[in-house]
């Protein structure tokens, strides 16, 4: 049977340095219920950040907060140097915070280069450049070595790793700087996934800050410089991937051993 690839990638980041992405004390209630309970958190460039916990460890919330989806009930959210109370949806995107979910958002109908243009399309005297639009959708894939033959094809006929390609590609032709990923690999196979896993570090190799949530470990441990534990609302504990193991990990996610 295939194995996943052993990637490899190294990471010199200084820790010493400012984070793109740092997060103080947030808290979020809805109602009677604390799902965050002052979360803290740091993000570089050039690094693949994993946050894992269980199901209502707070993971879906702090990136719903990330993407100017939620408002914090307190804390603040410093991108860049720059701190805010709360972002709105517009405000993260001008920050370059982008996150792909699990569904994509893509226009199934559309064409590739459609899709990658969506809202920034290149027109001259009222019409579509389409065939500049298309050679500049070629060049972002191939930059992105993201393996699309024909960027005319509705993205509905694509894989759902060419699809999640689309999806990146978009984000990174808008400017995104911080790119988060919901379940990147979800659904998908051995030869998709290994896809996907390149081109999220591949992101980071090229000085993006990338930021993953999943349940899936071993894709965690195969890609990711550094791992944020969350139970029950609250970082557990941020850890270098190369100086922890799995079973580590796993007892933290289930409150296994305590981190006090």
């Amino acid at each position: 049977m295939q194995q996943i690839m052993g990637y490899g990638w190294g990471n010199n980041m200084n820790e010493e340095k400012r984070p793109f992405l740092e997060t103080k004390d947030i808290y979020k209630s809805f109602g009677h219920v604390e799902a965050l309970k002052g979360v803290s958190m740091n993000a570089y460039e050039g690094e693949v950040l994993a946050i894992v916990g269980d199901n209502g460890a707070g993971k879906s919330t702090l990136i719903k907060i990330l993407s100017g989806v939620l408002k914090p009930d307190s804390g603040v959210i410093c991108i860049d140097g720059r701190e805010y109370c709360g972002l709105t949806s517009r405000k993260a995107i001008e920050e370059g915070v982008s996150t792909v979910y699990q569904d994509l958002a893509l226009g199934n109908t559309m064409d590739v280069t459609s899709n990658l243009f969506l809202g920034s399309e290149l027109t001259k005297c009222g019409f579509l450049k389409k065939k500049k639009m298309n050679e500049e959708a070629r060049r972002l894939l191939d930059d992105l070595d993201i393996q699309i033959p024909d960027v005319t094809v509705p993205v509905g006929d694509l894989s759902g790793g060419q699809r999640q390609g689309v999806a990146v590609a978009r984000l990174v032709h808008n400017g995104g700087r911080l790119l988060i990923f919901d379940e990147p690999t979800a659904a998908m196979g051995l030869n998709e996934s290994n896809a996907v896993l390149r081109l999220i570090k591949k992101l980071a190799g090229e000085g993006l800050t990338v930021i993953i949530i999943s349940h899936n470990l071993p894709h965690v441990f195969h890609i990711s410089d550094r791992i944020c534990v969350m139970r029950q609302g609250r970082v557990i504990r941020e850890l270098r991937t190369e100086a922890t193991e799995m079973d580590e990990v796993v007892a933290m996610i289930t409150g296994a051993v305590t981190t006090d």
